[in-house]
């Protein structure tokens, strides 16, 4: 159950009115009214849950949820008396409902007296700019941005509308899009990790780029992207990324990505439309990775992907070659008898 404390939930909603905002069949009472969203085992007579894993199979038969959001293949599994929203993604369904009962709250329009802000930065309307905030010279923000506690936006840097910036973020040589989200500790816009290695001293490659950010983009804690030596380092529109990502320079990041956290991404590599990189799996440099391509946790990628691949271990094998590996070192160090 969500903490009241700290999440503020809405007033109370029809089983019709979420049917309808999810697109999702009601089977059983359609007049009921939902006050809160719950896990299937703690969910209460007020309460709707929803069941995306048949692992939580018996959570769900037992469950003592007024209503509850289901795959049309687990209706012949509900209690008696639970209203079902039967939908063909019950967890896209139960994120909108949630989003309901819990809508993001924005602050209002608002400019600490205790922000830096530089004379020549255009500061639209419905911006929140909180303490500690230094805004550099010729910073553009859009309408309705937020810019949390002690953020630092550097010199140029333009902002879309509705974006927000989280505390102790760090903003340079950037475009960010709108409705796009930088959690805290983020990192956006340092010198790339570029450099002439010679033995009496290495020598920096000045880094001329920028990083452009597309729209409905989240990035999340003490994550890093660098600026490109040159060309851009590019986050497409719709990328999420985890927290402690490390994204090297000229990199490209198409729409969609998703992006788990302690992955690294070495730079001038390129990742198509849609690709899913796991926790803590590793990209060297100057590679494709095509569209749709699905990279397991702990991987080492060391030459281009085609799309669509699915691929795990170290050098990353297609996975079924890769559990047929497994398998066979297995045999070889099985105790003789």
């Amino acid at each position: 159950m969500a903490d009241p404390i700290f999440h503020k939930v809405s007033a109370p909603q029809s089983i019709k009115e979420l049917a309808q905002a999810v697109d999702a069949e009601i089977q059983g009472d359609e007049n009921i009214t939902v006050h809160d969203v719950a896990a299937l085992n703690e969910a209460g007579d007020k309460d709707i849950s929803f069941l995306d894993n048949a692992k939580y199979k018996d959570d769900f038969k037992n469950t003592k949820a007024t209503a509850c959001i289901i795959a049309p293949k687990m209706v012949e599994f509900a209690p008696k008396g639970c209203t079902l929203l039967i939908s063909k993604n019950p967890y896209k369904a139960y994120a909108l409902i949630a989003q309901i009962f819990y809508p993001v709250s924005t602050p209002p329009a608002n400019i600490s007296d205790h922000a830096v802000i530089a004379k020549s930065a255009k500061i639209a309307d419905g911006c929140c700019i909180e303490a500690g905030v230094v805004i550099g010279e010729n910073v553009e923000l859009a309408e309705n941005c937020w810019i949390e506690a002690n953020a630092v936006i550097g010199d140029g840097v333009k902002i879309g509308k509705n974006s927000r910036i989280g505390t102790n973020a760090s903003v340079t040589h950037a475009i960010i899009g709108e409705a796009t989200r930088l959690y805290p500790g983020t990192r956006i816009g340092q010198d790339g990790f570029g450099f002439a290695i010679d033995p009496a001293g290495h020598v920096k490659v000045p880094q001329l780029g920028r990083v452009i950010v597309g729209d409905h983009v989240e990035i999340g804690a003490n994550s890093c992207v660098d600026r490109g030596a040159g060309p851009d380092t590019i986050i497409g529109d719709g990328a999420w990324i985890d927290n402690c990502v490390q994204i090297g320079h000229n990199t490209k990041i198409g729409k969609g990505c998703v992006i788990v956290a302690q992955a690294g991404i070495a730079g001038s590599t390129t990742l198509e439309d849609y690709v899913v990189v796991a926790a803590k799996a590793g990209i060297a440099g100057h590679l494709n990775i095509g569209m749709g391509t699905r990279i397991a946790a702990k991987s080492g990628i060391m030459s281009d992907l085609p799309a669509g691949s699915e691929v795990m271990g170290y050098p990353a094998v297609p996975i079924k070659q890769f559990m047929r590996q497994v398998v066979a070192l297995k045999k070889l160090t099985k105790p003789k008898k």
